[in-house]
């Protein structure tokens, strides 16, 4: 079964934006393989524009030149992954990236060039052209890239054949679709979404690899559950997330609504991790970046709610310049093995901002983690009833952030900080 357990890797997009590179990209994959590969961590995500040689930050360039070949399928830009020329594509990253015990992956948009049906080009394996299989009104409201494919069309589960093949060929192993998930199609994408997503799991079927399907961007809707859970591996419950506190806060709702829908190769998605260095193709005030706006607390906050309800894990950061702190984030064994291992999570109680969630693993093994998401120091009483410890008056645990042992007993209250967690492995 393919993403057994929720993906966890690294991805181009918050540090990078759309400027990506080659070097970037091995840069990071070889820190993976040396500081994290054994936690986990395995996948190298090569975000939006990698077919623009013009893409230059977050911004994205309207109606830009990009790289395709003659069967209206877009190819990466040379002047930005060398060893793509010759026609090699994305084979020789993959390779490289293979060769280190990891799994490539790429983003790309749902649809069909403008320029290949501007220029009305082929489709591989179909008398039909670019033009034929367009649907012009399927547009996405923030790049210009893109029209979307009408999925009637004679040539369109060519297109995306043909696409998928290309990438198999290449050896990837993970595909970020993009402006898709908002399945709920008047609001983001009108006429695009539910059929485009069954043209790519046909393609996807066919083409002879195991490749893991994500959508993007969310939110998602929890009532097309059945539909993602047939179609997709992962699926984006939320708009882009960033180091912002109101964004974290309105992800434990979020979370809340979507819990007990995760399964063996079916993931809804919290989005990427925005630790450490972020934004490297920017100037802010003056820097480069900035490191992540979430305190220590919030960062601990984010990968406590991210792993004991089994998001996937995709690290924003620049991973070579990560601090000490950030690494010991992806690095606690205690926390991944919550993240790996724990069952049917779900929120025990919640008061006002006083949140409780837990977990099991089928080794006997409880997870408990115990937030503050509020503006002053709270208590918050554990109730074995509540968390499935039965009548006992107390048990041992291990608190996960700190690694010490403690004892817990029933009704007891646990005093944390504001924007603060606890987290107990009993």
């Amino acid at each position: 079964m393919i993403a057994k357990r929720p993906p966890m890797g690294w991805n181009s997009w918050d540090c990078y934006g759309a400027s990506v590179n080659e070097e970037a990209l091995l840069g990071n994959a070889r820190y993976m393989h040396d500081h994290l590969k054994e936690y986990g961590w395995e996948y190298v995500i090569c975000d939006i524009q990698w077919y623009e040689p013009t893409a230059d930050s977050h911004e994205y360039h309207k109606f830009a030149r990009l790289e395709m070949d003659e069967y209206s399928r877009l190819i990466p830009a040379v002047n930005r992954f060398p060893s793509a020329a010759d026609g090699k594509g994305f084979g020789p990253i993959a390779e490289q990236i293979h060769d280190m015990g990891l799994k490539f992956g790429i983003h790309i948009m749902r649809g069909i060039s403008r320029q290949a049906v501007h220029n009305n080009t082929k489709i591989l394996g179909s008398d039909a052209t670019a033009r034929d299989i367009a649907h012009p009104a399927s547009i996405c409201m923030w790049n210009t890239d893109m029209y979307g494919v009408d999925a009637e069309a004679d040539g369109a589960q060519e297109y995306y054949n043909s696409i998928f093949k290309l990438y198999a060929q290449w050896g990837i192993d993970f595909v970020k679709v993009d402006d898709i998930a908002r399945i709920d199609c008047g609001k983001e994408a009108p006429g695009a979404g539910v059929s485009e997503i069954a043209l790519i799991r046909n393609a996807i079927d066919a083409c002879g690899r195991k490749i893991v399907l994500s959508l993007s961007p969310g939110p998602a809707r929890v009532e097309q559950k059945d539909y993602l859970l047939e179609n997709a591996n992962m699926w984006r419950m939320t708009d882009d997330f960033w180091d912002k506190w109101e964004l974290l806060y309105g992800m434990f709702e979020r979370c809340h609504a979507w819990e007990g829908i995760g399964c063996k190769g079916h993931w809804p998605d919290c989005d990427m991790l925005p630790l450490g260095h972020l934004c490297l193709c920017n100037k802010e005030n003056g820097q480069v970046g900035h490191y992540t706006h979430f305190s220590e607390d919030e960062q601990k906050v984010m990968m406590t709610l991210w792993c004991i309800f089994r998001s996937p894990l995709m690290i924003g950061s620049e991973l070579r310049d990560n601090d000490d702190f950030t690494l010991s984030l992806l690095t606690n064994k205690r926390l991944l093995d919550m993240h790996r291992y724990g069952r049917k999570a779900r929120q025990v109680t919640r008061k006002d901002d006083c949140i409780i969630w837990k977990s099991a693993s089928k080794e006997g093994k409880t997870y408990v983690a115990v937030f503050n998401i509020g503006e002053k120091k709270n208590k918050i009483k554990l109730k074995f009833k509540d968390i499935g410890l039965g009548s006992g008056s107390e048990v041992n645990a291990v608190e996960i952030w700190t690694n010490l042992s403690v004892t817990i007993k029933d009704k007891q209250s646990v005093e944390l900080e504001p924007h603060s967690v606890k987290c107990y492995e009993i």
